[in-house]
């Protein structure tokens, strides 16, 4: 699936990865391929990328979409 991390400043991320992990505001949740359409409230925290771009950002809270396999974090801000 295709995610992209946006900032107000930047696109920090655009690839493909298997899976996704977010610091949702009532819990962490995994996100995978085929995933239903969501849109959920992220705290701060990890969003953690598996497969293809693994690796670690760090949100301090935002929003995120999940959507025909396109998964598109809005954040407040965002590092590696």
């Amino acid at each position: 699936m295709h995610l992209e991390i946006i900032t107000p400043d930047r696109k920090v991320f655009a690839g493909e990865v298997t899976s996704v992990r977010f610091p949702g505001t009532d819990g962490s949740f995994e996100v995978l391929n085929n995933h239903a359409p969501l849109i959920s409230a992220l705290q701060a925290g990890d969003v953690v990328l598996n497969g293809g771009s693994a690796g670690t950002f760090h949100v301090s809270g935002g929003i995120v979409e999940v959507l025909r396999n396109n998964v598109i974090v809005l954040a407040e801000s965002a590092s590696a």
